[in-house]
């Protein structure tokens, strides 16, 4: 008889979490809902007042703001360097800990990069005014320009699919605030076009933590490519960062007006500071939490599965799952039972053999990355043998081959709706599948590529 067995009987009761408020604006504002648009401007009319005191490191003048984006620019150049060196120098990774640590990572930044680039979807209308040609750029650049193997949020999605890390499990409310702001953006850009630019020339800025996150996941075997891509295209010569500053240029009033549009780019540059960051989310990780946090998650799936052979401490598994808050106590009698042994290959603890191996009796009860968790918690300090060898950035060619075969229904329906409308009808027509929620669905690449080709004809 094993630890785990299927027994018949009621499943143990599962409660939800109740959602926070900017989860559920999230949903709902990518869901595209009824009544999305004016829930979008309530939320954003909140967060500016947030930010609406605070400090802010922009040049007074706009006319400085190329020179800032330069200067900048070689700051983050010269800390990478100084970080370079210090690896080479034998220094230890500075953000990631461990594999899990990572994987942990990319699943908090998860609602925020899924939703990359939706503040300037509703730039898309102004596609016949020269002034906004940069902001939409960048804008169908963040979509791939209509290839899936370009398209950031697919690229992103591929990434978790690849680590079965793609669970919101354990997301927190703070997590979707990034998100959400740019999904209101996107839907208010008419109300909020200074706020809009101004926090494009935040987000395109080149990130210190752009840079060691790619260095980082690559040594752990993590492809870097969605951050690698950002490191290319986000530079001051010529790439967003570059085209974020000279858009505001390009759309400051020239007479009355400009001291007031220049305050509000600075408002909506401020609302990058919002919410949880790039480091605080890395320096919030702790693998003992994140374990204890896991399985009891998981304990309410398991509290009625398990046989009676086994007892730890006195009780039986579906005695030590019965109850909320006894996980950290139900680990420490595996571990003093010699079922975990710390520090070791992992492969040396019964309580791993039962999850990873030939005939694991758990065997698809975790996810790749709940057994990443587990077993970078067992293994402490012991390092494998073999080194885990860099991961070159991947362009994923034939991945992107494959979203465009077999023919899919709605790519099928969008095109045969264009065949008979004028090409400005048509374009017009595509705008909605460019959106965050469709864009990177097999009729948004679609609709993407489609969109560059009209606009370019009737430029």
């Amino acid at each position: 008889m094993t630890l785990l067995t299927a027994l018949s009987g009621q499943p143990a009761s599962l409660t939800d979490s109740a959602q926070g408020r900017h989860q559920r604006v999230y949903q709902q504002l990518h869901g595209e809902t009824q009544d999305a648009a004016e829930l979008a401007r309530e939320y954003l009319q909140d967060q500016l007042a947030l930010v609406d005191a605070t400090d802010c490191d922009l040049p007074e003048a706009p006319e400085q703001l190329l020179a800032w984006v330069e200067q900048r620019c070689a700051e983050v150049a010269q800390a990478y360097a100084d970080y370079l060196e210090q690896r080479r120098n034998g220094g230890p990774r500075r953000y990631f800990q461990n594999k899990a640590h990572a994987l942990y990572f990319l699943q908090c930044v998860a609602p925020t990069k899924q939703v990359d680039g939706a503040w300037l979807y509703g730039l898309l209308r102004y596609w016949q005014d020269q002034r906004f040609d940069g902001l939409l750029t960048t804008y169908l650049e963040e979509l791939g320009d209509g290839e899936a193997a370009q398209n950031h949020v697919v690229i992103y999605r591929k990434l978790l699919s690849e680590h079965d890390a793609d669970s919101e499990a354990g997301l927190e409310d703070d997590h979707y605030l990034q998100g959400s702001l740019q999904l209101a953006l996107g839907m208010c850009a008419d109300e909020f076009l200074p706020e809009v630019i101004g926090f494009n020339l935040g987000y395109e800025q080149l990130p210190l933590h752009l840079l060691i996150s790619a260095y980082e996941l690559s040594e752990l075997g993590i492809d870097p490519y969605y951050f690698t891509l950002h490191v290319t295209i986000d530079n001051a010569s010529s790439g967003h960062a570059c085209k974020a500053a000279q858009s505001v240029l390009n759309l400051l009033p020239l007479g009355e007006g400009r001291a007031d549009f220049y305050r509000r780019v600075a408002a909506g540059y401020r609302l990058n500071d919002l919410g949880l960051g790039t480091t605080s989310i890395i320096k919030q990780f702790n693998l003992q939490d994140e374990v204890v946090a896991m399985l009891e998650r998981k304990r309410a799936f398991g509290q009625h599965m398990h046989s009676d052979y086994c007892r730890f401490e006195g009780q039986t598994v579906n005695q030590w799952l019965a109850q909320p808050g006894q996980i950290g106590a139900f680990l420490k009698a595996l571990e003093d039972k010699g079922w975990i042994q710390h520090n070791q290959d992992p492969a040396n603890s019964r309580f791993w053999q039962l999850i990873e191996g030939a005939g694991a009796a758990m065997f698809g009860v975790f996810s790749g990355y709940e057994k990443q968790l587990i077993h970078d918690w067992i293994a402490g300090e012991w390092v494998a043998s073999q080194r885990v060898a860099p991961v070159r950035p991947g362009r994923g060619s034939r991945f992107s081959r494959e979203q465009h075969r077999p023919a899919d229904p709605d790519t099928q329906a969008l095109a045969e709706s264009l065949c008979n409308l004028p090409d400005v009808q048509q374009l017009n027509a595509l705008i909605p599948w460019l959106s965050a929620r469709r864009h990177c669905t097999p009729a948004g690449l679609y609709a993407t590529r489609r969109f560059i080709q009209l606009r370019a004809r009737l430029r």
